[in-house]
């Protein structure tokens, strides 16, 4: 039997006010204060596409995000293996259509806490499913095409499943529609070849928006180099992540992934699986991130980015050892990337906790 329990904002509000000092000892993301030399900028397609003019098939039943006003349904499992994983998704009753792809990190070398290739093997394989990743726009070892490969090689991930960076031939534009930021979104080239997407996130801190986890993945993960510039820089630069106001750039992460979320037919071609594991206040795009102060929490799914985001705060933030984290994303104002995404229709701040173990 299935425990249902109701979640509104409350946990994340009262962790608010409990830890609003500074972290103290925070690190910045790897290449901070340095731009890229010699790259050739990537190519753009010329029109922006909307959800409206995207091709491709429709899911199956049985998936949808919250109607406006109604609680999205989180599905939760604390079994952090191969089969909590297909268990969480399969509760979805989600069935990607036509060519699927699956996001996720690659993860920053030599230590970062990206997902496994052992542990989302099964689910991959399952729905048959291409990874995919944008290479980065801030220096290390995943900003050239040939080095992310090879990243992706040696952390296991070509073992598993097929791989493609979707931005090595440049980028594709998507209209933002309802934004105050952007007025246009830069994704992977590639991103329009993939019918379905199964995002997974491995939810953390970050040095710059106070956490990662799917509107993050979705977002920056999908942007490609140019894109990711527009996002740190509230739409200001496309060509430097630096430098940029940082409500701008917190609501430009909720633009750019209500474009992502409205081009995959408003929502019903892409879900989110997010996993709650070594959780450390810095992100997986840090090759060498804090400890994790946090240990294993359990396994999310949900087809709301929003709802699943706030409910991976509200379970982080209510674990033992969390007051780094809260210092973190309170510090960063991580939270009005949730109250943005609301507010412009991404997703629902209040859902339903399902947990499949019971």
């Amino acid at each position: 039997m299935k425990r249902r329990i109701t979640f509104g904002v409350v946990i994340s509000m009262l962790a608010l006010l409990a830890g609003c000092g500074d972290s103290g000892n925070a690190s910045e993301t790897p290449g901070q204060g340095s731009t890229q030399q010699g790259e050739t900028a990537p190519e753009v397609s010329d029109e922006a596409v909307s959800g409206e003019e995207a091709a491709g098939g429709e899911s199956e039943a049985g998936a949808e995000p919250a109607a406006d006003g109604e609680a999205s349904t989180v599905y939760f499992t604390s079994d952090i293996s191969p089969e909590g994983m297909v268990a969480v998704y399969e509760a979805l009753g989600w069935e990607p259509a036509g060519k699927t792809a699956v996001k996720l990190s690659t993860g920053e070398p030599p230590a970062s806490n990206y997902l496994k290739p052992e542990l989302i093997k099964d689910l991959v394989e399952m729905v048959d499913g291409t990874i995919v990743e944008c290479n980065t726009a801030y220096g290390g070892s995943r900003s050239e095409t040939a080095m992310h490969y090879q990243v992706a090689e040696d952390h296991g991930f070509t073992d598993i499943a097929d791989f493609q960076i979707l931005d090595e031939d440049g980028s594709m534009r998507l209209s933002v529609e309802g934004g105050s930021q952007l007025a246009e979104n830069l994704v992977g080239a590639a991103f329009g070849d993939y019918d379905s997407y199964l995002v997974l996130s491995h939810f953390k801190g970050h040095a710059m928006a106070g956490f990662g986890g799917a509107i993050k993945n979705i977002s920056i993960g999908l942007g490609s180099q140019e894109g990711k510039c527009l996002i740190h820089t509230g739409g200001e630069s496309s060509s430097s992540p630096w430098g940029g106001d940082q409500t701008a750039f917190t609501e430009s992460m909720a633009e750019a992934g209500k474009s992502v979320s409205d081009y995959l037919g408003k929502g019903e071609r892409i879900v989110f699986v997010s996993v709650l594991n070594n959780i450390s206040i810095d992100c997986d795009c840090d090759g060498n991130p804090a400890e994790p102060d946090i240990h294993d929490i359990g396994i999310l799914a949900s087809c709301d980015p929003v709802a699943i985001d706030q409910a991976s705060i509200d379970l982080a933030f209510a674990a033992e050892g969390s007051e780094s984290l809260q210092n973190r994303v309170n510090d960063r104002n991580g939270l009005h990337t949730l109250e943005h995404a609301q507010e412009i229709g991404l997703g629902s701040r209040t859902y339903e906790l399902v947990d499949i173990n019971d």
